[in-house]
C-alpha cells in the first residue's frame, strides 16, 4: 500500500543535496542535544524503521498539545467535508429546480428524466447520484425548499440521506425546518433523525429555532461520522474509489493479522502500519511478524486490486528494509506474504529470498513461489489454508 503513500513529486539533485543537507544537520544537532530518533533495529544514513518514544519521556505539556492537535484536525476535516457537502447539495438544488422549469414550461415528463439519467450517467460513470430515482428527489427538494437562502442556512449542512428522509416523512414546511436545525445542531444521523421524527420530537420540545447559532454539526457526532462516509459526497468528489479500496484493504488486514495470530504456529506481532523511511520517501509496511520457529521477520502485504508486477518491487524494497535493519545476524531471511484480489478471488503468493554471494558481494533475489517449500512448511500457513479463511468471507 505505497502508490498513496510516498510523498510528492521527484525534486532536483540540487534540491535532494540541500535538503540532505539540512536533515543530517539537524540530525547531527539533535544527537548533540541527546534528542536522536529511536529506530526499530538500525539505521543508515537514509533509511530507518522510526520508533517514537514512550509519552513519558516527552515535556509536560506534550499531551495536552496532543489534544489541541488533534481537535484542529478534527475540526478543519469535517469542515472541509461539510464544505463539499454543501456544494453538492446546492448543486442538486439548481439541478431540481431547473428540472421543475422545464417541466413546468416545456413539457417535460417522466421519459426525459430517464433520457437524462442516462446521459449524466454516461458522463459521469463515477458518480451515482444521477439514477432516475435520485433526479426526482432532487425535483422535489427543489420544490420542498424554493427559498434559496434557507438551503444555504441549513439543509445544504445536512448530508442528502437526511434530506431524503426530510422530504420523505414532512410534509408541513415549519416542521421541516426544525427537524432540519435539530438534526444539525446535534448532529444526527439519518435514522436517528427519522426516530426522532417518527416520535414527534418537535411536539415535545416545542417551537422552531429562529437563530440558529451553529455552523456545523458535533466533532464526535453521528453525522460527522456518517458525512465521513457520505457514498454520494465521494462520488460527487471523485474519490470514492480509493477510498472503497483502502477500507476493503484495512478489512483484509484486520482479519489476516487476527487469522495469523491464531494459528499458534508461532506468529509474534511486531506492528501494523510500520513506517520505513527511505531517502525523502514514506512508506507503510501493512503488517509485520516475528515467526519464533522460524527465527525470521514475516511481512505482510495486503491489495484490494488484482495482482500488478509493481506490488513485487514494493514487497522486495520492505524485505530489503527489513533484512538491512532489523533482523539479527543469527535471523534467517525476511518472508513476504502477498494477498490480492483477483476476479472476487484472494491470490496468495510467498516471497522468499534466496543468498548468493559471489565474490564478496551479497546478491538478493526476490521470487515468487505458488507453494511453500518443504522446510516451511508446518511452520507458515499454505497458499491454500490462507485462500479458504479469506474465501469464507473474514475479510469483507
Amino acid at each position: 500500500m505505497a502508490n498513496s503513500r510516498a510523498k510528492g513529486g521527484k525534486r532536483s539533485p540540487k534540491t535532494r543535496a540541500k535538503g540532505a543537507a539540512e536533515a543530517a544537520g539537524g540530525a547531527a544537532k539533535e544527537a548533540a542535544a541527546g534528542l536522536e530518533r529511536r529506530a526499530r533495529g538500525r539505521s543508515r544514513q537514509e533509511a530507518i524503521f522510526p520508533a517514537a518514544p514512550s509519552r513519558a519521556e516527552l515535556p509536560a505539556d506534550y499531551l495536552s498539545t496532543l489534544a489541541d492537535i488533534k481537535q484542529r484536525i478534527q475540526d478543519r476535516r469535517l469542515r472541509v467535508v461539510v464544505s463539499a457537502n454543501a456544494s453538492m447539495v446546492g448543486l442538486y438544488w439548481d439541478i431540481g429546480r431547473l428540472i421543475l422549469d422545464r417541466q413546468a414550461n416545456a413539457g417535460w415528463g417522466a421519459k426525459v428524466i430517464d433520457r437524462l439519467s442516462a446521459d449524466l450517467r454516461e458522463a459521469y460513470p463515477d458518480m451515482k447520484g444521477f439514477s432516475p430515482r435520485n433526479l426526482k428527489y432532487m425535483r422535489a427538494f427543489a420544490a420542498a425548499w424554493p427559498d434559496a437562502e434557507i438551503v444555504q442556512r441549513v439543509v445544504a449542512r445536512l448530508p442528502w440521506r437526511q434530506n431524503i428522509a426530510l422530504l420523505e416523512r414532512l410534509d408541513n414546511p415549519e416542521t421541516r425546518i426544525w427537524y432540519a436545525e435539530q438534526a444539525l445542531q446535534h448532529g444526527w444521523s439519518q435514522p436517528i433523525l427519522r426516530t426522532q421524527i417518527d416520535n414527534r420530537a418537535r411536539e415535545r420540545h416545542g417551537k422552531a429555532i429562529s437563530n440558529f447559532p451553529k455552523t456545523l454539526p458535533p466533532v464526535d457526532s453521528d453525522m460527522a461520522e456518517q458525512v465521513f462516509k457520505d457514498p454520494y459526497l465521494f462520488d460527487f468528489l471523485g474519490t470514492a474509489d480509493p477510498r472503497r479500496e483502502r477500507e476493503v484493504e484495512q478489512a483484509l488486514v484486520d482479519h489476516i493479522q487476527r487469522f495469523l495470530l491464531e494459528l499458534g504456529a508461532g506468529f509474534a506481532f511486531v506492528g501494523r502500519q510500520v513506517l520505513l523511511e527511505v531517502g525523502d520517501q514514506d512508506f507503510f509496511v501493512d503488517l509485520l511478524f516475528y515467526h519464533l520457529k522460524l527465527r525470521c521477520f514475516v511481512v505482510v502485504e495486503l491489495k484490494a486490486v488484482p495482482f500488478e508486477p509493481a506490488f513485487v518491487g514494493q514487497l522486495n524494497l520492505y524485505l530489503s528494509a527489513a533484512d538491512d535493519l532489523l533482523r539479527h545476524p543469527d535471523d534467517k531471511p525476511t518472508i513476504g506474504l502477498l494477498l490480492c484480489r483477483s476476479k472476487n478471488k484472494i491470490v496468495v503468493e510467498y516471497a522468499l529470498r534466496s543468498l548468493a554471494k559471489p565474490i564478496g558481494v551479497a546478491e538478493w533475489e526476490t521470487k515468487l513461489v505458488e507453494r511453500l517449500p518443504d522446510d516451511l512448511r508446518g511452520s507458515l500457513p499454505t497458499v491454500e489454508e490462507i485462500e479458504a479463511e479469506l474465501g469464507d468471507g473474514g475479510a469483507g
